[in-house]
């Protein structure tokens, strides 16, 4: 998990939060905790998405807090061969030969020639496809938490056109905090706030 995304709790159609990975952690934590004090299930299963990606996540919420948050969040990045002032990280890759082959005739060795190649790629990632691939994460959620909304269909035409006029008026109808939190991912989307990659 990257430690720069954000990440949005809902328990039906309420946000319960948005935040970093340690804040919405913990408040799940005391969500969860609170409702099995009161012997009940705090109105339905809680759904976490990944803001960035558009990606459902889960979390053991069981055991103490330190627990759950050693569980959840990154573990921190053993440090290897390499360079670690420099922030090189040692990790395992798999090649097939002929890939080892190529990589090991490059005159400054296999990891430059990865770290070039990688450069390289992030370069020509384009912008409009990392708007492209940002709008489907918002789609993703979308289609989660509002399926079965009226308006849904002609709301995802709009999300893929950019139109947030008519995106706006399509969810109108819809629970507040689904609606705004549409609004929100596809006005920054829109606006560029955020990087791509």
């Amino acid at each position: 998990m990257d430690t720069n995304f954000t990440y949005s709790a809902f328990c039906g159609s309420r946000r319960l939060i948005t935040g970093t990975l340690e804040q919405v952690v913990r408040k799940l934590k005391c969500y969860f905790d609170i409702g099995l004090d009161e012997g009940t299930s705090n109105q339905g299963p809680v759904l976490v998405f990944c803001d960035q990606q558009g990606q459902q996540v889960d979390f053991d919420l069981r055991g103490s807090i330190e627990e759950v948050l050693r569980n959840s969040l990154p573990a921190p990045v053993r440090l290897g061969p390499g360079r670690p002032r420099l922030g090189v990280v040692s990790r395992e890759v798999t090649l097939l030969p002929r890939h080892w082959e190529w990589l090991e005739s490059q005159p400054s060795g296999a990891s430059a020639a990865l770290r070039r190649l990688v450069e390289n790629a992030r370069k020509d990632w384009s912008s409009e496809q990392s708007v492209r691939a940002r709008i489907e994460a918002v789609g993703r959620v979308m289609t989660v938490l509002a399926g079965n909304l009226p308006g849904f269909e002609e709301a995802c035409r709009a999300l893929y056109r950019r139109d947030l006029a008519t995106l706006s008026q399509s969810i109108e109808s819809w629970p507040p905090d689904i609606r705004s939190y549409i609004l929100e991912r596809a006005a920054q989307v829109q606006n560029g706030e955020e990087s791509g990659r």
